[in-house]
């Protein structure tokens, strides 16, 4: 292909239409090839939607994935300083590659976070500080490394086909350009009529915002990643969003034109939240995946909240379960929805991936504590578990004296005002302490009651107001 700028259009409207299942049966009637095999199953479980080109991945991507261990990239812009929920499922993505035993390379784009991606936004994104990015490549690379060591962990057992995983950083080829030489060389390779035919640029252009130079370019070096990785790594298959095809596009035509080797994009669905909002920090909606931002427990009972509607396709898009195991678990839910047995399993698994066994515990103790009032649960929890189950809550550290009252406690916590008012509402039943409503503010505060052998003390006001006390002299 040399000229790529006609048939992108037609395959931009194809890619529009929802008809997907064509594309799905060609990949289950070639299921006789292990490739094909593998990537009919994906497509199954919802976790792959569109490949590119279409007609070669039909036939030469099987028989690639068939040949022998192939390397597969997925990129993610350091914006923040952890990846959320919305990143999850390109991440399952490369992880059911590596279980194939191909190797995984999860991309930090140090050097894109500044320029800014354009695909799915209305708006361009704010400047971020070198300093900014760097901190938050820490956070992504650590909130990488710990989701792979845990399915390899949790979810792996001992298979010896598992492939390897690399994390790079793009910043470490990018530091070596200048302007004029980026394009002097890689620049001379694109088309503007192909570049301005993609549905991102086209969508902003026709913004009142409009669309600058910088968000432009952003093809430019996502398809030069792509052919760095291929020239590099040997890495001939990137994954994305579907909000990415028209960058996977221009990777495809700028190594097909440079050295004629054929690769392939693919793309996972973007998950939406009920009310149709793409899962993000540009929504203001993320779930994020690293504990100082989301808690195991909000982690948790964000996939315990889901509703009966996408159950099911989530355990296919977000488990490793088998599918038989996930039709079990649907057939179990059916016949006493109101255990919401298919919401735990969802919730357990994915908690499991994303902060390990013992963030499912943390996550289900705090269950347990808050929903189910276990004083057991309760008095096992950690300083960090507490702090992150009451986020908001104000966690003091007290000196515990002799004859320590139920009234005295509350006070020197703030949780209740001086004077009157705040022993009337002992009195009349406003005060929880350790989930047992106390009514009687003279009460000296009772170890293994009041106190637990964590030496902490749960104070709540009302429904919903919360107070922390660590006892710092037991």
């Amino acid at each position: 292909v040399t000229n790529m700028a006609a048939p992108i259009g037609k395959v931009c409207q194809c890619f529009t239409i929802k008809k997907k299942s064509l594309f799905l049966l060609s990949f289950a009637r070639r299921s006789s090839s292990a490739g094909s095999g593998f990537l009919a199953s994906l497509y199954k479980r919802g976790v792959l939607k569109d490949a590119f080109p279409e007609s070669a991945a039909q036939v030469e991507l099987p028989e690639l994935l068939q040949s022998g261990p192939q390397s597969i990239y997925c990129g993610f812009d350091p914006t923040a300083d952890s990846l959320h929920v919305g990143n999850l499922l390109a991440i399952i993505g490369l992880l059911h590659f590596r279980s194939a035993g191909h190797h995984a390379i999860a991309l930090i784009g140090g050097s894109t976070a500044q320029i800014g991606d354009p695909s799915g936004k209305t708006t361009e994104r704010e400047p971020i500080s070198g300093e900014t990015v760097e901190e938050n490549t820490r956070g992504i690379r650590s909130s990488l490394q710990r989701i792979f060591a845990n399915h390899e962990l949790c979810f792996c057992g001992d298979s010896k086909k598992l492939g390897t995983v690399t994390v790079l950083n793009n910043a470490s080829w990018y530091r070596g350009w200048n302007v004029v030489d980026f394009l002097s060389q890689v620049g001379r390779h694109f088309r503007m009529g192909t570049l301005l035919s993609r549905q991102s640029v086209q969508s902003r252009l026709k913004s009142a915002e409009g669309m600058s130079l910088t968000e432009f370019s952003y093809q430019l070096f996502q398809a030069y990643d792509f052919y760095h990785l291929s020239k590099h790594h040997g890495c001939r298959i990137q994954l994305g969003g579907t909000d990415q095809l028209g960058n996977l596009m221009s990777g495809h035509e700028f190594i097909h034109k440079v050295s004629g080797q054929e690769v392939f994009g693919l793309t996972v669905p973007l998950v939406t939240s009920s009310t149709g909002d793409k899962l993000g920090k540009t929504a203001g909606n993320a779930v994020w995946l690293n504990r100082d931002k989301t808690s195991p427990f909000e982690l948790y009972q964000y996939f315990m909240r889901q509703p009966d509607s996408v159950v099911e396709r989530y355990l296919k898009m977000y488990t490793f379960l088998p599918l038989p195991e996930v039709e079990h678990v649907m057939d179990q839910h059916r016949k006493e929805p109101e255990k919401r047995s298919a919401q735990k399993r969802l919730a357990a698994e994915v908690t499991k991936l994303v902060h390990g066994k013992e963030g499912l515990d943390s996550a289900k103790r705090s269950t347990n504590a808050l929903y189910h009032g276990s004083l057991q649960a309760l008095e096992q929890m950690t300083d960090e578990e507490l702090q992150e189950l009451f986020r908001e809550a104000p966690f003091c550290e007290l000196l515990l004296e002799p004859g320590t009252s139920v009234l005295d406690a509350c006070r020197r916590a703030n949780a209740i005002p001086e004077g009157a008012r705040g022993y009337q509402m002992v009195t009349e039943g406003a005060v929880w302490i350790n989930h047992s409503r106390v009514t009687n503010p003279e009460q000296v505060l009772i170890p293994r009651e009041h106190i637990l052998l964590n030496g902490l003390t749960l104070i709540r006001i009302g429904k919903r107001n919360f107070y922390i006390v660590k006892w710092l002299n037991l």
